[in-house]
């Protein structure tokens, strides 16, 4: 991942930057641009004739955004609870950190990492490349949506302005026309999963995120929001086999499936797979902006009979977010391991 300055905190920064082609082709006009923060994907921009891009963001709490084909207003799901130690974690704070990308069908995009914090008024991304994808490799976005009829296109572009203004109702008879007319469009099946279960449809929503799965194997958010589905559920092998393919699919665009997966394996007591994938977390988000990742890792070290280092993880843990409702049980907790292992 590309690192670069830092946005302005509370007011309006210039972003600027440019699409290539890894391969040095020509790019296609109107890439999508789109930010990722909080584990919620938006779009901000869309790129020129020559792939250049410019746009102002605002603050982080009024982003300007709008709306795009591959969302449906972001996802803030919290993780359900566990009768076990992970019984307080949440999804919706699996990422605090903001990057941008773009979003082409057949592509894979490099992402520049945009912290929210004090500095420069502009920002200047460089180049951001993408990478033709390969065999095996995930989508996120479907080449699907190239083939929608014109009326099919026009529905769901109705819906996503129905979104834009706030109104699910008529946005999901939108999103229902589009797939009547047109079956095979997976992208209007995956918006109309993540509208239905914004709305705790859970049921007509699953239905919807395998429909998209259906029309287009290759789409990686239905498999993400299928697994978060079970999760909800507390069905961990379903929750784990969906995160499982999206992250073969897709291993760094979606950080906080590693999270969700981990979570799943840790419940059904695959410790060392909950290591691996809670540590891949980690790595892939190394500013600690979800210090209950380092919580999972100390719980899933201490199962699998290795209470030094799980001691160390949890003292990271405490450090790291000594306001959490839970901290004075943890260290009460941190203090007995650490009499047995005699430090």
């Amino acid at each position: 991942m590309q690192k670069m300055g830092r946005l302005a905190s509370g007011s309006s920064t210039l972003v600027s930057g440019k699409v290539v082609m890894d391969d040095g082709s020509q790019v296609p006009p109107n890439i999508v641009i789109q930010r990722v923060c909080s584990g919620s994907v938006q779009t901000v921009t869309r790129t020129d004739l020559n792939g250049a891009f410019r746009f102002q963001w605002a603050s982080a709490s009024s982003p300007l955004t709008m709306p795009d084909a591959t969302e449906a207003g972001g996802r803030q799901t919290p993780l359900p609870r566990d009768a076990g130690p992970l019984g307080n974690d949440s999804l919706g704070n699996r990422l605090m950190n903001c990057q941008l990308r773009a979003n082409l069908a057949g592509y894979r995009s490099d992402s520049v990492d945009l912290s929210l914090d004090e500095g420069s008024d502009t920002i200047d991304t460089g180049s951001i490349l993408l990478h033709r994808l390969k065999d095996g490799e995930g989508n996120s976005i479907s080449a699907t949506s190239l083939r929608a009829p014109k009326n099919a296109a026009k529905a769901y572009d109705s819906g996503l302005q129905s979104l834009a203004k706030n109104k699910p109702a008529d946005a999901e008879k939108d999103f229902e026309k589009a797939v009547s007319i047109y079956p095979g469009y997976a992208e209007a099946w995956d918006t109309l999963g993540k509208l239905r279960e914004q709305q705790k449809s859970y049921g007509p929503a699953r239905e919807a995120f395998l429909k998209a799965l259906e029309a287009d194997p290759k789409l990686v958010v239905p498999y993400t929001e299928l697994g978060f589905l079970a999760a909800e559920q507390r069905q961990w092998e379903e929750s784990a086999r969906y995160l499982d393919q999206a992250l073969k699919l897709d291993a760094t665009g979606y950080p906080e499936a590693w999270y969700a997966d981990a979570v799943a394996d840790y419940n059904l007591k695959l410790y060392d797979a909950a290591e691996a994938r809670v540590r891949e977390y980690l790595r892939l988000n190394p500013k600690n902006l979800n210090p209950r990742a380092h919580y999972l890792l100390a719980v899933t070290l201490i199962q699998n009979n290795n209470p030094t280092a799980g001691a160390a993880e949890l003292s990271n843990y405490i450090a790291l977010d000594p306001n959490a409702p839970d901290i004075p049980t943890l260290k009460q907790q941190l203090a007995e391991i650490q009499k047995q292992i005699g430090k």
